[in-house]
């Protein structure tokens, strides 16, 4: 019986790393449409954030079987709280990207307000931190998971940036309130792709060591 427990936790584990893998494939098609003006890729991007909808609904549901049939304890029903609680976390990532996307899209249609370092910078660090996160859960590396959060200090911090730069920009020419508004929110929906990626990478310690920080 534990052998089968041990292999179902393995399967909604695995699941949920591959969801978290599937939003990372997101990035940098938005990336490409945001940054290069490939607004035929924004289709690729709802085309992901539809299959991380269904990985969600799917793992969800496995999650509350494994609960039912094998009433999980200690370490094995904190992985499982893991993954419930961080399959929202993951779904609202991808439903970011999506935003980044299609705001990318629209903004393809006039001449870029200027060129869009901080924003590249914001999604590479993100596609580090996916990376990152991935690693710590399936490695159970506390210290991982932990350099993760840091690492969205720098999301925070390019996301301010960010928004001094563009208020200069509406202050300077009121034409520019429009599209500076539009990659504010953008910056915006980058930002709390970073939040909720610090939200998984929280409940890491607490899976592995049952300690909840203080």
């Amino acid at each position: 019986m534990r052998e089968v427990l041990e292999n179902d936790l393995r399967s909604v584990l695995n699941g949920a790393l591959n969801m978290l893998g599937t939003v990372e494939q997101m990035l940098p098609v938005a990336a490409d449409v945001l940054l290069h003006e490939q607004t035929e890729r924004l289709s690729e991007v709802r085309a992901l954030d539809l299959e991380v909808d269904a990985q969600e609904a799917r793992i969800e549901a496995e999650c509350l079987r494994i609960i039912a049939r094998h009433q999980p304890v200690a370490r094995d029903l904190r992985l499982v709280a893991l993954i419930l609680k961080s399959l929202s976390d993951i779904e609202r990532m991808g439903d970011y990207v999506v935003h980044v996307a299609e705001d990318g899209a629209e903004l393809a249609q006039a001449p870029a307000l200027k060129k869009y370092v901080n924003l590249a910078r914001m999604l590479a660090r993100l596609g580090e931190m996916s990376q990152n996160l991935r690693t710590a859960i399936a490695d159970r590396d506390v210290a991982r998971a932990e350099a993760t959060i840091v690492m969205d200090d720098e999301v925070d911090d390019l996301y301010e940036q960010i928004q001094r730069e563009l208020v200069t920009y509406m202050l300077e020419d009121p034409r520019n309130i429009s599209k500076a508004l539009m990659l504010m929110r953008v910056g915006r929906s980058l930002e709390r792709v970073g939040d909720h990626m610090e939200n998984v990478a929280e409940r890491v310690r607490y899976w592995v060591t049952g300690v909840r920080e203080a």
